[in-house]
């Protein structure tokens, strides 16, 4: 948004660019931290697209209904998410965030360090992409399985076609 200020009679204008993005990547984080995914995917326009390693890309309700899944999966359990580095821009932004979980399938620790990048158009997040070293994931994650397997492309097609399956049945449950 922009607002001009005139200041009398030599007709001097200021211009004020008021930038509410960093604003809507900084409340996305907090609600992440706070596990409240209604909250979270209120910043998310209605059809955004979501990519990262372990789902591909998720449009509209699907990525909103995947921060459900994964938020309600983590309460009450070891979970912290500590976002840094946010930087916004007049269509967007970046942060850094990074998540402290247990593996739920191999009650593995992990550490994930994820870069985020968002385009954000009125106030709403309309495209959002997390990358993140999967190999290095599936390494905290599954051990060494995910160490010989974790790097392979074939891994990361399996991965997502598990990950979507399981949205597909939570999408179901719903």
């Amino acid at each position: 948004m922009m607002h001009y200020t005139h200041t009398g009679e030599k007709r001097i204008y200021y211009l004020t660019i008021m930038n509410s993005n960093a604003d809507t990547i900084k409340l996305f984080y907090e609600s992440f931290q706070n596990l409240n995914a209604e909250s979270m995917v209120s910043h998310y326009g209605k059809d955004v697209i979501f990519s990262d390693p372990a789902f591909g890309q998720l449009i509209g309700e699907r990525a909103s209904n995947m921060w459900k899944m994964l938020l309600s999966s983590q309460k009450g359990k070891q979970f912290e998410v500590v976002p840094s580095n946010i930087i916004a821009t007049d269509t967007g932004g970046t942060a850094h965030w990074q998540a402290t979980y247990i593996f739920s399938q191999t009650g593995r620790k992990v550490v994930n360090e994820v870069d985020a990048h968002f385009k954000i158009v009125n106030g709403k997040i309309v495209a959002h992409t997390d990358s993140f070293n999967l190999h290095k994931w599936a390494r905290q994650a599954m051990g060494i399985k995910g160490m010989l397997l974790g790097g392979t492309n074939f891994f990361k097609k399996k991965l997502q076609a598990q990950t979507n399956k399981m949205l597909d049945s939570w999408d179901q449950k719903q």
